[in-house]
């Protein structure tokens, strides 16, 4: 089984202009991996980093986003594959890190770790969805993932992390916020 920081740091290689969407517990490993001003954390919205993520991937269709997103924040919000299906957004890349657990609240288990997230997005309606378990499988097909017409989702198979530190006050800082509204006006240079 793969570790999420690791999955992050392959991917941090290949994000260049995209905007990144995370909460919680995807979003301190993906800012201690890859801390950068188009970093989208949605404050006290575990569920909702799809719907921004598809917001945003409407409001700017010449650019990329990627969002990285809980097995539990999905599950809270699961209506939000259908939606980004129907949208059919071809800039958004749909990461779920599924580690079996509500990490943010304690660890505690989601309803049903047998949950095929991937075939419920294929389900959906999505264009093109992955499934993987393995480091190496990951990076060899990384760049693939992120470069198709969207919307595509793939699923992390990956351990539970060790109790992360949430510091609120760091993550959601409004010079964050402010910094990512500048550079996401910015013209992107874009594929």
């Amino acid at each position: 089984m793969m570790k999420r920081d690791e999955c992050f740091r392959i991917l941090a290689r290949h994000i260049k202009d995209e905007a990144v969407v995370a909460t919680y517990s995807s979003a301190v490993d993906w800012v201690g991996v890859s801390p950068r001003p188009l970093n989208y954390l949605s404050i006290g919205a575990m569920g909702l980093d799809s719907s921004h993520g598809l917001g945003l991937a409407l409001g700017r269709p010449d650019r990329r986003v990627v969002v990285l997103q809980g097995d539990g924040s999905l599950l809270m919000n699961l209506g939000s594959l259908v939606t980004i299906a129907a949208a059919a957004p071809k800039n958004l890349v749909h990461f779920v890190a599924h580690n079996d657990t509500y990490e943010a609240n304690g660890g505690h288990p989601i309803p049903n770790p047998k949950v095929d997230f991937a075939n419920i997005a294929r389900s959906a309606g999505y264009a093109a969805t992955y499934d993987f378990s393995d480091l190496r499988m990951f990076e060899q097909q990384i760049a693939h993932v992120l470069e198709q017409d969207g919307p595509v989702f793939a699923t992390l198979h990956v351990e539970p992390s060790k109790p992360l530190k949430y510091d609120y006050a760091s993550l959601y800082d409004p010079a964050k916020r402010n910094a990512f509204k500048a550079a996401w006006q910015m013209r992107s240079a874009q594929r």
